[in-house]
């Protein structure tokens, strides 16, 4: 009976393993590595202006069964004049946390209705962790582009990455 009991148990726990897995990526020109182009905003306004600085520094990469990581980094954000992290301004400290946006998870991409969705396991902005973000895309020659659902304010982040493998 106890041996039973200890395949069943085995069994349900590798099914709840397996079904945790992601499964091949749907779209395959969107495994790689991408480094970012432009993270800007558009304004309710209508003017496109520059999220993340003048130089913003990022990098997606996407693997075979849908696993993503991806950073962004402004290219303003303040040096810790003390040079260790734990030691800080406040200026400091707001310069980095409003100057990088990180997360990875897992991405499916529903190439008809050109949507991606970003089912986040961790990210800097820890509200963002347990969510699916969806996202507008386009994918054209190696650059891909997508729009973030608008912010409060009403402005409208644009991520545009070019693949380099």
């Amino acid at each position: 009976m106890k041996s039973i009991l200890a395949m069943t148990l085995a069994t349900v726990a590798g099914l709840a393993t397996a079904r945790d897995v992601p499964g091949p990526l749907q779209d395959s020109s969107l495994q790689g590595t991408w480094v970012l182009v432009a993270a800007d905003k558009i304004l309710p306004s209508g003017e496109r202006t520059q999220d993340y600085g003048t130089s913003p520094k990022g990098r997606l990469t996407i693997d075979a069964q849908g696993r993503y990581s991806l950073q962004i980094f402004k290219s303003e954000r303040l040096a810790f004049a003390s040079g260790e992290k734990a030691h800080g301004t406040a200026a400091e400290y707001e310069s980095a946390a409003l100057g990088c946006s990180t997360h990875f998870g897992t991405i499916v991409a529903d190439a008809e209705r050109h949507i991606l969705t970003f089912k986040i396991e961790g990210a800097s902005f820890p509200n963002w962790e347990g969510t699916s973000q969806k996202r507008e895309y386009t994918l054209e020659d190696g650059v891909l582009t997508y729009r973030v659902p608008p912010r409060a304010d009403g402005s409208i982040p644009i991520s545009v990455w070019k693949k380099v493998e």
